[in-house]
């Protein structure tokens, strides 16, 4: 398939995938929100998405009056038990009624506790799952993807290479035939006395030894040389992820969680995000996310969706 550069060609592959194969539906968790039901609404009249709407079921009318949408078009499952709403979407996942696990209103422990659930949860193995911001920015001519910014806060070795080759896995989805990741750090050289070098250095052999697959690893990269050619050149760095990285791992939640909102809001951008390494891919936005955000996150988990398929 062709690398898709933007969200807005995400949306239209996604488009592409609904016209050929047919929906993906999505099970959603405490779907009693508007601005929630537009972006589904919206996902269902492009063709790429239908649902399960899992919640109090006066509350999805409600919601539904307000958004203008119409619940035939939709099941609809009535619980009125938050932690319940959890499990009941989540079951409908891994029983293969649905393909994507979505968050609602649903507080995000109860969200998270029913995909871990061990009876009905969509854990699979060992792999540790992961949450990747993925950025379209207007003078860059591909996506940006970011992880870990929002799930696993101080990664070790080990998640961290869970966490590339779950990112590396969504950007192939998007049609990166082999990602360029950069390992960041404060500093591109390897400093016994931060270890966020010594891991960026660890990932990179364990790429070069085939233990993180269909990409090209390398760090410890600083930012500026990670985007930038001229700023490689300068300080004499030769890899062929210099300046060209689609794939930022970052040393932990508080670095990338402060370099996804930079991107957000000092940048002319589009910005969506999923969870990754589950059984199936989850979407998981904030109640502040505009309906724009949640359709983005869907068409990407249908195109994930179908990736694995």
């Amino acid at each position: 398939m062709e690398q898709i550069r933007s969200l807005s060609q995400l949306l239209e592959y996604a488009k592409k995938i609904g016209a050929e194969k047919g929906p993906k539906k999505i099970s959603v968790a405490m779907a009693e929100e508007a601005g929630l039901l537009s972006a589904i609404e919206e996902a269902r009249q492009a063709g790429f998405a239908d649902a399960i709407l899992v919640g109090n079921s006066d509350k999805i009318k409600a919601a539904a009056d307000q958004a203008g949408v119409n619940l035939a078009n939709y099941e609809v499952i009535d619980e009125r038990n938050e932690p319940a709403m959890g499990i009941t979407a989540v079951s409908q996942v891994s029983s293969k009624k649905a393909d994507i696990y979505m968050k609602g209103q649903i507080h995000t422990n109860n969200f998270l506790r029913a995909m871990l659930n061990k009876e009905v949860g969509l854990r699979k193995g060992k792999n540790t799952i992961s949450h990747c911001y993925f950025h379209s920015v207007e003078g860059y001519d591909r996506i940006f993807f970011v992880a870990d910014a929002a799930f696993n806060m101080y990664p070790d070795l080990a998640a961290k290479a869970d966490i590339t080759q779950n990112t590396v896995n969504l950007a192939r989805a998007f049609g990166v035939a082999e990602p360029k990741v950069a390992v960041l750090a404060a500093v591109e050289v390897v400093n016994p006395d931060m270890q966020a070098t010594l891991d960026a250095s660890a990932l990179t052999q364990m790429n070069r030894r085939g233990q993180i697959k269909n990409c090209i690893v390398d760090g410890p990269f600083a930012l500026d040389n990670a985007v930038s050619e001229e700023s490689a050149k300068t300080k004499g760095i030769v890899s062929p992820v210099a300046g060209k990285a689609d794939v930022f791992i970052v040393p932990n939640i508080d670095a990338g969680n402060m370099l996804a909102k930079a991107i957000v809001y000092f940048s002319k951008n589009e910005t969506a995000g999923l969870i990754l390494g589950a059984a199936a891919p989850i979407v998981l936005t904030s109640r502040a996310d505009s309906a724009r955000a949640k359709l983005l996150s869907i068409a990407a988990a249908v195109t994930l969706s179908d990736f694995q398929k």
